[in-house]
This record gives C-alpha cells, structure tokens and sequence, in this order.
C-alpha cells in the first residue's frame, strides 16, 4: 500500500492547520491562537495523516518556535521553515532567503527615503540570496538519511 503523504502548513496568523492535499480536512483539525492549544492541533494533523510540519515564519511561529519543533520531536515529526533559526532550534532543515541580505536592503530603502527619496519611486525587489540548512542531528534522531548530493547544497550542516 502506497504510503499517503499529507503536510499541514502552521501559518503565522493564529498558527493555522491547513491541510494541502484535502481543504475538508482542514476542519477536523483545530486552529490553535495560544501556545497551549498547540499539542491538541499537533495530534489532530497527525491523526489527519500528517507527515511533516511546515511552519512559515511569523510572529506567533517565531516566538514559539521551540516549543512547536518539541512538541513535533516527541512526536518524531520533522519541521520545515524558511529561516534559518527554525534549524538552530531544531527543525529538520530550512530554505529561505538570506535575512542578513534582506536587512541590509531594508536599510538602504530606508537611507534613500529619509534623503527625500518616494517610496512609490522605489523598485520592488525580490530576495536574490536562498539559504538551505539541514539538521543531521535531527535526521538521525528520525531515522531520515539525507542523500549526499543534498547534504552538497546546504549552506550549513548541523552535526
């Protein structure tokens, strides 16, 4: 039997449970607005089929980030995020652009307003610069083998 693969996706605004493969599931799993309603969704995306966890970047994400990639270890559930503090802390790995870059940009958008420049004559720009962080701590304590040409790719290996 083909082994079925469901992500939920924990977004930044109220730490949503959405499922990508089917939107009826999506309400059978609860939507948690506070840190201790994180577990109950957790095993709801679990019984749902859930294999991995993808928790985008966000306020709520960001602030509780340790103790969702706990609550995901114990259940031997491995975390995808885009930035790089997500694998510090434990996800499986992350790919996002480089916050670093991103800042220095911000802080030239912000020097050319404050000598009069419009932000309306200001180009939108789009990062340049993607990072991918791979925890093998993490994929061994999952049993996960990451092949060797993608271990190549990463920016960073967390050992």
């Amino acid at each position: 039997m083909k082994r079925k693969i469901v992500i939920y996706l924990l977004t930044a605004t109220l730490l949503s449970t959405v499922p990508f493969v089917e939107a009826q599931q999506a309400k059978k799993v609860p939507r948690p607005a506070r840190p201790d309603e994180v577990e109950r969704a957790m095993q709801a995306a679990l019984d749902g089929g859930a294999e991995a966890l993808i928790l985008a970047p966000g306020g709520f994400t960001i602030l509780h980030r340790k103790r969702i990639i706990e609550l995901a270890a114990k259940k031997r559930l491995p975390v995808i995020s885009a930035w790089k503090i997500f694998a510090d802390d434990g996800a499986l790995l992350t790919y996002g652009p480089d916050i670093l870059e991103i800042s220095g940009r911000i802080a030239t958008y912000v020097d050319k307003i404050l000598k009069g420049t419009k932000p309306a004559e200001l180009p939108v720009e789009q990062p340049t610069k993607f990072e991918l962080f791979i925890n093998l701590k993490v994929a061994k304590q999952i049993g996960l083998t990451i092949p060797p040409n993608v271990l190549a790719r990463a920016d960073k290996v967390i050992k």
